[in-house]
C-alpha cells in the first residue's frame, strides 16, 4: 500500500481496479519505462462518480481527481460498448449494464436477449474508449481509440473481459475473446487509444 502524497519519479497511476483492464495497460505502456501503480496501491483513494454523457467527460474526471488526491500524474479510461440498433446504448452505462454487480458471463446475455430478432447486417457495434492522463496540478490530455464490429448470436472465445466474447472483429473474423492478448492489443479501442497515449505521455511527465 502506497502512502497518499509520497512522490516518486517516473511514476504514473491507472485509475483503476479493474485486473484485466490494469494488464491491459500495463503490457501496452511497458516500453515508456514508467512505474506503474493502480488503485489497488491507493485502497483511500476515493471512487469517483461516472455521470458525464461522454466517456471522454468521464475519464478526465477521474484522472484529475486520482492526481490530486495522490499528489501522482493519473490516467483513467472510461470505455464502453456502442451498438447502433440499440439507439447507442451501452454507452457510457456499460460498466453499469444489467446492475453494478452483474458477471460479464449475464451482461453479456443480457445484451443478447435486448438483440433477440436483430438480423446479422443490422448488428452493427464500436467499442469506444477515451484515456485522459491528468497532472496533480490540473493539466489534461484526452486521447480516444474504437474498434468497429457486430454483436455475434452468441458468446465465442475464452480470452478478454467484459462483452469481448460477443463482439466479433470484422477486420480479423473472430471475437475480441478469441484474439490472443498480443493481437488483441493491436486492434482494440484501449490498445489504439494507448498508442496516442504513448506519443505524449513522456512529454506530458516530463
Amino acid at each position: 500500500m502506497m502512502k497518499l502524497g509520497a512522490k516518486v519519479d517516473r511514476e504514473i497511476i491507472i485509475a483503476t481496479r479493474n485486473a484485466g483492464k490494469l494488464r491491459e495497460m500495463q503490457t501496452l505502456l511497458a516500453p515508456l519505462g514508467l512505474k506503474i501503480l493502480s488503485l489497488k496501491d491507493f485502497p483511500e483513494a476515493p471512487d469517483v462518480l461516472e455521470d458525464g454523457a461522454t466517456f471522454a467527460e468521464n475519464a478526465a474526471k477521474k484522472a484529475k481527481i486520482v492526481a490530486r488526491t495522490t499528489g501522482r500524474p493519473a490516467i483513467a479510461d472510461d470505455s464502453g460498448l456502442v451498438v447502433k440498433a440499440l439507439g447507442g446504448r451501452p454507452g457510457v452505462f456499460t460498466s453499469r449494464f444489467a446492475g453494478e454487480k452483474t458477471s460479464d458471463r449475464n451482461k453479456c446475455q443480457r445484451l443478447l436477449e435486448e438483440m433477440a430478432g436483430i438480423q446479422e447486417e443490422q448488428r452493427e457495434a464500436a467499442f469506444v474508449c477515451a484515456i485522459a492522463a491528468a497532472h496533480p496540478q490540473g493539466e489534461v490530455k484526452i486521447v480516444e481509440g474504437e474498434c468497429q464490429g457486430r454483436i455475434t448470436f452468441s458468446p465465442r472465445g475464452e480470452n478478454g473481459f467484459g462483452f469481448d466474447p460477443i463482439f466479433f472483429v470484422s477486420e480479423l473474423g473472430k471475437t475480441m475473446a478469441e484474439l490472443e492478448p498480443e493481437v488483441k492489443n493491436q486492434v482494440s479501442h484501449r490498445g489504439r487509444a494507448l498508442e496516442k497515449l504513448k506519443l505524449i505521455l513522456p512529454q506530458f511527465l516530463a
